[in-house]
């Protein structure tokens, strides 16, 4: 049994601009990649019926909510427009949460090639498999001392985990577990990654104040110095395979050189603003969730320009960011416990409110009409769905 919920929205914007400059960084690296079978997966028990909360009615019956009545100030910033069409209306979209196994701690979300989804049990030290027609889970162990942190999909279809608790890249393909330890540092505490134009995998390392790459072909892991030391989160691919990544510490985005791996550094306009995670749209703009500031940032490398956006509330704090393939941005906020919708055309924000409390949802991942997180405070994942 599954919990749904209507949402509506709460909206607001506010716009900047701001400068850039370049870094280099070294590098090191090592061939290094071990491969174990994995155990059995083993089903958990039916899963639980979910209990509704007051912003979640499990016969999908529209439901008002303190947010429930938008409203919106667009605000010129002489930007280019989103290339999407306008955006559906809030009510268009529904919720559905699903259990996990308890003591889980999802952290991380990948819609799977054959319609499951993919999530880290980062309590736990598994890889863990949702089918969302059932809502029943299955589990891969990835081995002792895992903490598995972020998951994507494989050019190759696999699972590709950065594991903070083996300090190695994870790869899960047909029951096979390969593990890509890094050379440096210890410890470093893995955070995100994503494939470039060439079939590569790229990395950071938050505590490390590393980022790296590994070759799938040859197994080979290499490691770079981040500019500025500890700090690199998030990271992603646009369209053309380049790769960006954020650093959470540093408070600035860097693209990387995937050739020399050397990282240049780009500064958005407020200062120790904490860029979380980024994601690229479809022409290569990148959206930044500023975690400090209570922000959405946007860089444009045609224009070399940045605008920053305010996220609606008293205390905004912007986690996780995803552009979906209408060119949407969303932001997981944990000052309101809500996922909240950017529309670039309009320049106006709209709330969702969470079906349950302190979700505290780290990531987002979707695919068409799907928006998909984990919410690591209640062991369960989530869905918002585009009716």
């Amino acid at each position: 049994m599954r919990t749904l919920a209507v949402v509506a929205a709460a909206l607001l914007l506010v716009s900047c601009t701001g400068p850039s400059q370049p870094t280099p960084t070294p590098g090191s690296s090592t061939p290094s990649a071990t491969t174990t079978p994995a155990s059995p997966p083993s089903p958990t028990d039916s899963p639980t019926p979910l209990s509704p909360t007051a912003s979640a009615d499990p016969t999908a019956t529209p439901s008002a909510t303190a947010s429930a009545e938008p409203t919106s100030t667009p605000v010129s910033t002489g930007h280019q427009p989103s290339l999407a069409p306008e955006a559906p209306p809030a009510a268009a979209y529904t919720y559905e949460e699903f259990d996990v196994p308890p003591g889980t701690h999802p952290h991380d979300v990948a819609p799977a090639p054959d319609g499951t989804i993919w999530y880290t049990a980062q309590l736990t030290g598994r890889l863990g498999i949702l089918d969302p027609e059932t809502g029943e889970t299955t589990e891969i162990p990835l081995g002792e001392g895992s903490a598995p942190h972020g998951v994507i999909v494989g050019p190759d279809g696999a699972a590709w985990i950065t594991d903070g608790g083996l300090n190695a890249i994870v790869r899960v393909l047909d029951g096979e577990v390969t593990s890509y330890p890094l050379p440096r540092p210890p410890d470093s505490n893995l955070n995100t990654a994503a494939f470039d134009a060439n079939g590569i995998l790229w990395f950071t390392a938050q505590s490390g104040g590393v980022y790296g790459r590994v070759d799938p072909a040859s197994g080979e892991v290499e490691v770079f110095d981040a500019p500025e030391g500890p700090g690199p989160y998030g990271i992603d691919a646009t369209p053309d395979g380049d790769i960006w990544f954020v650093s959470l510490a540093g408070s600035y985005l860097a693209q990387i050189d995937t050739e020399t791996g050397e990282a240049t550094v780009h500064e958005p306009p407020t200062p120790a603003q904490g860029s979380r995670r980024v994601w690229s749209d479809s022409v290569g703009r990148l959206w930044v969730s500023e975690w400090d500031a209570g922000q959405l940032g946007m860089y444009d490398p045609s224009s070399g320009e940045w605008q920053e956006w305010p996220l609606p509330g008293p205390n905004p704090q912007a986690y996780a960011v995803y552009v979906d393939e209408l060119d949407l941005v969303w932001v997981t906020d944990f000052g309101s416990n809500s996922i909240v919708r950017f529309d670039p055309l309009t320049e106006t924000f709209d709330s969702f409110p969470l079906p349950t409390a302190d979700a505290a949802v780290r990531q987002l991942l979707g695919r068409d009409g799907e928006l998909w997180g984990a919410e690591s405070g209640t062991d369960k994942l989530v869905v918002l769905r585009r009716n």
